[in-house]
């Protein structure tokens, strides 16, 4: 088997490791599946880890390949970095078998920073939930965990702020109380969290929070209440927005830009239409790009104006 042989050869050291020959390891039917993952442990260490890395740059830039195989098998491996790199690696993926190894990892995993991955990967799952597109015993499992995750005073605050982060697409009652208590924690990570939670939670009761907080002297938080606003849609959120165009940090203006063009509306455009002349390149960029969200998102298809 051919797959066979270069899997063999990936634990021969005294071979380099060439990035164009990884596209093998791409759409692996079961039989290879169970083959890779026979093999996969017996891979030196740093060899796997390089692998892991150079597939996530594959996959990145060539979306007909496929790598979920050798991410799902690296879920289970003994290091750390390679089972961060494989939940980021399956990040898109959307079958219901991942729901139970990300809980695993969330809930057991040693490594606080794979803990935390797992729960913002959980967090595609939560979205999915609230919009019926899981059933209801899945969507159950996938709400106790981060639930169990965010209530826990005994996990790290990355951890704990990850987990609410996911769960604020949640409209349940439990996480309106969270994203409240974290707002109001000492810990400046609970409260970044919180307001990202404000945003995907999409209820309007957040809008004066995501105000005031758009002129926070937090530059990180400046930039979180941005993506909120983008999030909630409101075009009440524009005039707010659009002084952060001049804003000092640069992630902040930018944030602030696809925040436009995602909310859209006549003032929105006259912003990013100036903007788009404006002298520094990197922002003519970002506003012509917004710009062209905004219009994708008022004639969806081509089919003309879409109905808000």
């Amino acid at each position: 088997m051919v797959l066979e042989s270069y899997l063999q050869e990936l634990t021969d050291l005294t071979r380099p490791l060439a990035f164009s020959r990884l596209a093998q390891l791409s759409a692996l039917g079961a039989d290879e599946v169970a083959l890779l993952r026979s093999i996969w442990p017996q891979i030196d260490l740093g060899r796997r880890r390089q692998i892991i890395r150079q597939l996530l740059d594959l996959a990145e830039d060539n979306v007909d390949m496929n790598f979920d195989a050798v991410f799902i098998a690296g879920l289970e491996d003994e290091d750390a970095e390679v089972r961060y790199a494989a939940v980021q690696g399956l990040w898109e993926y959307e079958g219901r078998d991942l729901i139970t190894p990300l809980i695993a990892l969330l809930e057991g995993d040693p490594e606080p920073a794979v803990r935390a991955q797992a729960a913002l990967a959980l967090g595609a799952f939560a979205l999915r939930a609230e919009f019926q597109q899981l059933s209801a015993a899945d969507g159950e499992r996938v709400d106790l965990a981060l639930r169990g995750v965010v209530e826990n005073p005994e996990e790290t605050v990355e951890v704990r702020a990850r987990a609410l982060e996911s769960a604020g697409a949640r409209s349940l009652g439990w996480v309106r109380r969270s994203i409240e208590e974290a707002y109001g924690s000492r810990h400046r990570q609970m409260r970044l969290s919180a307001v990202h939670a404000m945003g995907r939670h999409c209820d309007p009761r957040w809008l004066p929070i995501l105000f005031r907080e758009l002129e926070s002297d937090d530059a990180e938080m400046r930039y979180e209440a941005a993506n909120a606003c983008a999030s909630m849609g409101g075009e009440a959120a524009v005039p707010e927005l659009i002084t952060l165009l001049e804003d000092e940090d640069v992630e902040v203006q930018e944030a602030a830009v696809a925040a436009l063009g995602e909310i859209g509306g006549e003032d929105a455009k006259t912003a990013l239409e100036e903007l788009s002349e404006h002298p520094e390149e990197r922002l003519r960029e970002a506003a012509v790009a917004a710009l062209e969200e905004m219009e994708f998102n008022e004639e969806p298809l081509g089919f003309g104006p879409a109905h808000r």
